[in-house]
């Protein structure tokens, strides 16, 4: 029965590796998992639907539910369409000379400041005219042919990426239960009881966790835009969003929601005076601070703690593994991939401990 155990550590590790070496492919495949996760049930009720006393056909469910996917982007889109319109248009009308006169003060105050405790021993004004100097050949050495061939590149990954995704789940809706069959026709008659009660337990560990990060996402949108909202700052529906999706990043998803928080407000609001800059910051801050705690209270350890059955402690961990390996795809898919090796750990070893068949000598 040892060697079955140093097979399976081989076949994991291997496993692994082929993961690691085809990184775009397994992501496209772990990505595909779940979004096949998430439309199996809209998929399965569009199929029992009856049409004419005739089943819906399972493809042209799959179809609709992905027409669902993509109505449901577009009108979410159309949230971002007047910000993106409102900032173009004040780059557009950007003055350039106006934004030197804002700057020249505070930066005359710190070269003031340093020549008073002779820190600086340049002439005055040297270093409001090195930061001018300095935009104007930023602006001047930037390559826009380069610019744009980046453009293109990334939206033919993104285009490649997401036919790639569709294609797959599609197949995985289609033939319901395809992936799971395959793998456990490698396993040995011996241990296939095991292997199904190990894969079943995954994959109900995986949806709770879906479910509550879809939960969790609702609940920081919700409670975001309505304190924006009852705050008075613009776009507070666009900010919303932007965090509820933003808070898929561990500990900075919160952070990145309320910088982008801050510079809307900022680009999108006409301050009199520095109080009201700052006032709207503390509204911003204050929303987003509330939000975080109720986050951090009752939502995280509902999700993360119950749903994957893990310690926090372990929970931390594994997502700054996972960031130091793939960076933030690798703290977005963290927890589901310490999950799933967590649970064939954990099933194996209580089957090694329990099941007669792995006493036999």
């Amino acid at each position: 029965m040892q060697r079955f155990f140093v097979y399976l550590i081989l076949f994991i590790a291997v496993f692994l590796l082929i993961g690691w070496y085809f990184s775009n492919i397994t992501l496209y495949l772990f990505i595909s998992l779940i979004l096949a996760a998430l439309l199996r049930p809209l998929t399965n009720h569009l199929n029992d639907f009856h049409l004419l006393g005739q089943h819906i056909p399972r493809w042209s469910a799959i179809v609709l539910s992905y027409l669902a996917i993509v109505l449901l982007m577009v009108l979410l889109s159309f949230l971002f369409f007047p910000l993106i319109n409102n900032q173009i248009i004040i780059l557009s009308e950007l003055d350039l000379n106006g934004i030197y006169e804002q700057i020249q003060v505070p930066v005359t105050r710190v070269e003031s400041f340093l020549f008073r405790h002779e820190l600086l021993e340049t002439q005055p004004g040297y270093l409001f005219g090195r930061f001018k100097t300095s935009m104007i050949e930023m602006i001047k050495e930037f390559d826009f042919t380069s610019f744009i061939g980046g453009v293109i590149n990334t939206t033919s990954s993104l285009f490649i990426g997401t036919m790639a995704i569709a294609f797959i789940s599609f197949f995985l809706l289609l033939e319901n239960g395809l992936l799971r069959r395959n793998l456990l026709n490698l396993i040995p008659n011996p241990y296939f009881e095991l292997s199904v009660a190990t894969f079943t337990k995954v994959e109900k560990l995986l949806s709770n966790y879906l479910s509550g990060l879809l939960l969790q996402m609702l609940a920081i949108f919700s409670l975001a835009s309505f304190g924006l909202t009852i705050m008075g700052i613009e776009y507070a529906l666009t900010i919303a969003l932007f965090a509820a999706v933003a808070n898929l990043i561990p500990y900075a998803g919160p952070l990145l929601g309320a910088t982008f928080g801050i510079i809307v407000g900022i680009s999108s609001g006409t301050f009199d005076t520095n109080n009201e800059l700052n006032y709207l910051i503390i509204k911003i801050l204050s929303v987003f601070g509330l939000v975080q705690v109720t986050d951090n209270i009752f939502l995280q350890p509902m999700i993360f703690s119950k749903s994957v059955k893990a310690h926090p402690l372990e929970i931390f961990v594994v997502i700054f593994v996972g960031a130091k390996i793939a960076g933030v795809v690798g703290m977005i898919f963290a927890i589901p991939m310490y999950t799933i090796c967590r649970v064939f750990i954990l099933e194996f070893y209580r089957g090694y401990k329990s099941y007669r068949i792995f006493q036999i000598k």
